[in-house]
């Protein structure tokens, strides 16, 4: 798979650029996927160090988002956005592997 099998928007990488500012950590958004959640898989996210030698890394804007080869497989040409609005921020996954998702998007089925 290449890079380009994931997307992270300008948005999210903003977002992730000022977290990791704040926490004085790289720029590096781990997306992974773990089994739960009200359709059986849910997206876990947060600030890595490095990135590891199997993981697929796409890069917008300086900010590197990366994903070990097991969620690679659930994810694969997903996008991840940052999503501001009335009901609070997040960050979203348009995975086109999900089948089903949960109300809230934060669990998916494939």
């Amino acid at each position: 798979m290449t890079a380009a099998t994931l997307t992270l928007s300008p948005s999210a990488a903003a977002r992730v650029a000022a977290i990791a500012q704040k926490q004085g950590k790289p720029a590096i958004l781990r997306l992974s996927v773990e089994g739960g959640g009200c359709s059986g898989f849910q997206y876990q996210f947060g600030l890595d160090e490095t990135p590891l030698d199997d993981d697929m890394v796409a890069e917008t804007d300086g900010v590197k988002l990366v994903v070990d080869p097991m969620s690679l497989e659930l994810v694969a040409g997903c996008t991840v956005d940052f999503i501001e609005s009335l009901g609070g921020a997040a960050f979203r996954v348009e995975n086109p592997n999900a089948t089903a998702g949960c109300g809230c998007g934060s669990s998916f089925a494939v």
